[in-house]
């Protein structure tokens, strides 16, 4: 089973899809959530109201666009480039992260992201009138 989220800032939206994990399980069952972005190099992260233990198959070195969540800030890490500790062009993010999933799009949209700008997390499942909203 695979879930379905939307994430909002001021200046866009883009969706993602999570696979069926502890931690993307807890995420889901707290949404919606609101919190407040923050950028690290081309990456933004958020905190959630979700705590979690680091899952097998945890990475600090992914894929652009992955949706991961970092247990030591219980937050949620949306990389889509180069942070500060990156060799080179891969995406590193701060320590290992679970990995629930991947943007649907572009991830280079989460460039329109500012650091400080209020984000929410919705979930789409069951609800796809959600994704026809501005």
């Amino acid at each position: 089973m695979t879930l379905r989220i939307r994430i909002i800032w001021p200046a866009g939206h883009t969706t993602a899809t999570l696979e069926e994990t502890p931690t993307s399980k807890a995420l889901a069952g707290a949404l919606p959530i609101s919190s407040t972005a923050r950028t690290w190099g081309e990456e933004v992260y958020f905190d959630t109201p979700v705590a979690a233990s680091v899952e097998d198959g945890a990475r600090q070195v992914v894929e652009p666009g992955t949706v991961a969540f970092w247990t030591e800030g219980d937050a949620l890490a949306l990389p889509y480039g180069p942070t500060p500790i990156s060799r080179g062009d891969e995406c590193r993010l701060a320590s290992p992260c679970n990995l629930l999933g991947a943007l649907d799009g572009d991830p280079r949209i989460l460039a329109t992201v500012r650091d400080g700008d209020p984000i929410r997390v919705e979930l789409l499942q069951g609800r796809p009138a959600l994704e026809d909203q501005p």
